[in-house]
């Protein structure tokens, strides 16, 4: 896995762009794959809006950009995996989904191919029994946006073998990630820590304890945190929050999962975060913070 070769990665969303410049800008050819040639492209021009943000921040430069885009091509066709020595399936967090995706693949690529899965709520050994290939799929967790973020969580399923396990730990290493080892739990680490804190931080918003830039400025100066908890949510991308979450009280039936009813508002609402504009904050096109706009207050939605 590790060294110079194609990597192809399904799925053109936001944790597939991130995926699929990271490992480009390692050297890596990489081929992304979504259901149609205008979502890949939209992958695409996700990723070249992504190189942007970190050249304004003096972390790369045009002639970076430049290369990292020539590695990476857009494509429809999921046969492009028929000689691939790994694939990333980076699709929404649905069972079903997962589930048709692997079992096509399982067909297209050789025995010996790698299936990784970006989960990171739903159990590795539940992915890879649709496939016939189990000892071949692992759970390489990576968090957005994944070119800024060292860390990546490790998930073996019940029938990983080692090597596919070694691979994935060269293959972590070669992008330079910190990678934790992970028992498979639902949640893992990372995610099952984050989604009752931003939770909470969203009961305290909708029972009117305290305004949305307070919460958030309460936690970034009393605990240190880069960023608060409810503009955390809005990167992520609310909806994708409440999946999480929805799938850790299915899995784990504890009520801390169950998503605070303001998250739901909002979410029926469309206002899904800094993807939309609206979310907890208001945001521009390029997805920065609109500071003069009135966040959510309580439960209203203004």
């Amino acid at each position: 896995m590790p060294g110079r070769e194609v990597v192809i990665v399904v799925g053109a969303g936001l944790m597939g762009q991130g995926l699929a410049e990271a490992i480009a800008s390692k050297g890596n050819e990489v081929i992304l794959v979504d259901k149609t040639t205008k979502l890949a492209h939209r992958g695409i021009k996700g990723i070249a809006e992504s190189i942007d943000r970190e050249i304004g921040r003096w972390g790369l430069t045009e002639s970076d950009k430049k290369a990292i885009l020539a590695r990476i091509h857009p494509s429809a066709d999921l046969s492009e995996a028929e000689d691939a020595e790994v694939v990333f399936e980076a699709i929404p967090e649905d069972l079903t989904l997962k589930r048709e995706l692997l079992q096509e693949l399982d067909d297209i690529c050789p025995e010996d191919t790698i299936l990784v899965t970006n989960t990171s709520t739903l159990s590795v050994s539940e992915v890879a029994s649709f496939t016939k290939r189990p000892r071949k799929v692992i759970g390489m967790h990576f968090l957005n946006p994944v070119s800024r973020i060292p860390l990546v969580e490790i998930i073996k399923g019940l029938r990983t073998d080692e090597e596919t396990f070694q691979r994935a730990v060269e293959f972590a290493e070669s992008l330079d990630k910190k990678w934790i080892t992970v028992n498979e739990y639902p949640g893992y680490v990372t995610t099952r820590i984050i989604v009752p804190f931003l939770n909470e931080a969203m009961h305290v918003l909708m029972e009117g304890v305290a305004s949305a830039e307070d919460i958030d400025e309460a936690m970034k100066l009393g605990f240190g945190f880069n960023v608060g908890p409810l503009a955390l949510a809005d990167q992520m991308g609310l909806d994708v929050v409440m999946t999480w979450m929805d799938n850790l009280l299915r899995e784990l039936s504890e009520h801390k999962y169950n998503p605070c009813p303001l998250l739901r508002k909002l979410v029926r609402a469309g206002h899904l975060g800094v993807k939309t504009g609206r979310g907890f904050f208001r945001y521009d096109e390029e997805g920065n913070r609109i500071e003069s706009a009135a966040p959510v207050v309580g439960g209203a939605i203004k």
